[in-house]
């Protein structure tokens, strides 16, 4: 299978000049084990924590684990054996006190976010950096390259446009950006979702304490992908689901940190007591939200009723890609009020706001109603843009320009 390149390669490389020990974690089969052997070929050894025998060394005789496969490892599922964290930790310490260079010593990966970052940040604060992998994006996929998503105007200008019809785009959209999909033409889609799920389901949520009923939370994940886009209400979902809304906030915390969602908070602060404060949530894969909604093709999801959240969860997840891939952290929220005034998307600057709205059509009637509202801010509010399935990158307005797409 043709190995497809990472943007948050560079990030990765850069992080291990400087730091003994780098962390990426993210959604089970986005491709993390896969990039940091890529990466590591020439000079350091692999080993992986699913396997039993090396599982059971690390835990019962680290020295003689280390001793077998050396000090410079990328160390898979490392989560499986916590204790090894303290181990690495004094390799680490021990190395700087020789006066030697720990740089890059250890690469960690894994996918169950929930129970690592604890162990984590007990015993390598100081020493880790920490980077989240989330499915491939459109440039990964097209190979082009990226940087993070810059609302300036001028820059928009001289980006390399991907250019995609709309029906184009939702095939991406149906096909997400799991790579074994995209790279494996052959795979069969319904079991490769199907095997995924109850991997999941079965491996790394099952095991919670928090998750005693299985059928129901898959429930709530088909409920979850089916209103993508939307505000995150506790005591709606819970009544569907048939479960509390104590647990349904607990479920939801185990889908943000093992990377399936992620939740978009509504932008507030002091002057206006107007605004909701009920976050928003994105599937970060629209290929597995689509196949747990049963849309049995792209036409189809095009043509249905959830077209839209589906095309705005594409378009907020391309944005979020490409931040997290250039190693940065974003900076959005959106916008809704008592009155019901929504804005999609919000780029929130040190002294600026820049508004976005995102629409299927390449045509949006009004897009730009609501961005009047942000004037009671007192900030600078930069020239909005309406992200469509438009061709090229145009005025619509003093208030906001025509963006596709190609261009995030």
């Amino acid at each position: 299978m043709e190995y497809i390149k990472r943007h948050l390669e560079s990030s990765i490389l850069k992080a291990s000049q400087h730091f003994p020990v780098v962390m990426v974690c993210g959604q089970r089969q986005t491709g993390k084990s896969t990039m940091l052997k890529h990466l590591s070929e020439q000079d350091r050894v692999y080993v992986n924590f699913d396997d039993a025998r090396t599982r059971e060394l690390a835990k019962n005789d680290p020295d003689l684990f280390f001793e077998t496969f050396g000090k410079k490892l990328v160390i898979d599922e490392f989560q499986r054996v916590p204790s090894i964290l303290l181990e690495i930790k004094k390799i680490v310490d021990e190395t700087n006190y020789k006066g030697e260079n720990s740089s890059g010593m250890f690469w960690l990966s894994g996918s169950q976010k929930f129970e690592m970052m604890k162990n984590v940040s007990e015993s390598l604060a100081g020493r880790v950096a920490v980077f989240n992998m989330l499915p491939l994006s459109l440039r990964e996929i097209e190979g082009v390259e990226s940087k993070a998503f810059d609302t300036d105007l001028e820059i928009l200008k001289n980006t390399n446009q991907i250019k995609k019809t709309e029906q184009e785009l939702f095939e991406c959209i149906y096909n997400g950006g799991l790579p074994r999909i995209i790279a494996d033409k052959d795979m069969d889609r319904e079991l490769y979702y199907s095997s995924y799920i109850t991997t999941y389901i079965e491996r790394d949520i099952s095991s919670l304490a928090q998750v005693g009923k299985l059928d129901e939370f898959r429930n709530f994940m088909i409920y979850m992908a089916a209103n993508t886009a939307q505000e995150l209400k506790y005591d709606a979902i819970a009544s569907v689901v048939g479960v509390s809304s104590h647990t349904i906030k607990e479920w939801v915390t185990i889908l943000e940190r093992s990377g399936i969602i992620y939740i978009l908070k509504p932008y507030s602060n002091n002057i206006s007591k107007r605004l909701v404060k009920i976050p928003k949530f994105y599937f970060l894969d629209t290929g597995l939200a689509a196949y747990l909604t049963s849309w049995p093709n792209s036409e189809t999801l095009r043509n249905g009723i959830s077209a839209g959240a589906f095309f705005e969860t594409f378009v907020f997840s391309e944005i979020l890609k490409s931040y997290i891939n250039a190693g940065k952290t974003p900076n959005l929220y959106y916008y809704r009020d008592a009155e019901k005034k929504e804005i999609d998307l919000l780029v929130v600057g040190p002294d600026w706001i820049c508004p976005i709205e995102i629409k299927k059509g390449k045509n949006p009637s009004n897009p730009t109603k609501n961005f009047a509202v942000l004037s009671q801010f007192g900030t600078n509010i930069k020239t909005g843009l309406v992200i469509c399935s438009a061709d090229e990158l145009f005025p619509l307005s003093k208030e906001a320009w025509i963006c596709p797409v190609g261009l995030i």
